[in-house]
């Protein structure tokens, strides 16, 4: 019997009396993440960029939703979330992201990919983090292995030169380094909270159908059809990271060849995502980019 076998959707506990928040979840992975949430008792908030999208996703889920609005690229946006929440948070998926997409620049003038997916759930977290009760979950990917593995601090914004694999690459990266540091931070602070990253392996989503190269975006197509897993197995790694025992700063992937596909299980991550002074030096370059500030009461060494 494999892993998926083993372990599925079908197999969360009764959720019942939690809230929690999935960004992106109007589609994909976030939308799979979601219906499994509320079918297992969960209250789940979609928050997504457009909220007629969102309900229409919210129809397809059996059980207890809301939608929200939620622009990442849009740090007005986050804030505004935010500064509209109460009451406990148990479970935040930091889901929704761009991928290779053509150059672009969020509202407030960073480059869209690391706007996006980094800094967009870098500023959400920290701004709901007084009211989350369990865990945060931010789904990266084994993207973050590609290039250099190594933050460009001296051109974040990709201005030097912009390649738009390159660049997506970086944000996956921050998403591991966030979550180490965060929970470096949850740790020291003495708050129960853990802070997980998961990535889905090769999932078919609508993800990639927005490469900026035609050729890719084809090549992608070919593979979501041919060689992808379904965005319902693809969903399991962040399933089982908001919801399992799991240690702080566990990364949660496909137990398959390359971890393309697979049931969920413990994976590694690079060396770099492993460096804890450099996820140090990006959280404090993050809240001097987002002007958002870690909320906890603790002497940061």
């Amino acid at each position: 019997m494999t892993q998926t076998q083993k372990w599925n959707a079908t197999d969360l506990p009764d959720l019942s009396g939690r809230t929690a928040v999935v960004t992106g979840a109007n589609s994909g992975i976030g939308l799979t993440a979601a219906q499994a949430l509320a079918g297992a008792g969960a209250h789940v908030v979609l928050a997504v960029r457009d909220p007629e999208r969102g309900r229409a996703a919210a129809a397809t889920v059996s059980g207890s939703t809301e939608v929200r609005r939620l622009d990442l690229a849009d740090l007005a946006s986050v804030r505004e979330f935010a500064a509209g929440w109460a009451g406990p948070l148990h479970v935040l998926i930091n889901n929704a992201g761009v991928m290779m997409i053509p150059r672009q620049r969020t509202k407030d003038g960073f480059e869209m990919q690391f706007g996006t997916n980094h800094l967009g759930h870098f500023a959400l977290t920290n701004l709901l983090l007084p009211y989350v009760t369990d865990r945060v979950v931010t789904v990266s990917s084994s993207a973050h292995r590609w290039g250099d593995e190594a933050i460009h601090f001296d051109d974040l914004n990709s201005d030097t030169a912009y390649d738009p694999r390159g660049a997506y690459g970086q944000s996956k990266l921050a998403n591991l380094l966030f979550t180490l540091e965060l929970q470096r931070r949850l740790t020291e602070s003495g708050s129960r909270v853990r802070a997980l990253a998961a990535h889905p392996g090769y999932s078919a989503t609508n993800l990639q159908s927005h490469a900026a190269s035609r050729v890719a975006r084809l090549a992608m197509r070919f593979s979501n059809r041919y060689v992808a897993q379904s965005d319902r197995a693809g969903a399991l790694p962040t399933l089982y990271a908001a919801t399992q025992d799991l240690p702080g700063a566990s990364y949660v992937g496909p137990d398959g060849l390359g971890e393309w596909r697979g049931g969920p299980t413990l994976v590694s991550r690079s060396r770099a995502a492993s460096d804890p002074t450099t996820a140090r030096r990006l959280w404090t370059v993050s809240e001097e980019l987002t002007g958002v500030l870690c909320p906890l009461e603790m002497q940061v060494a």
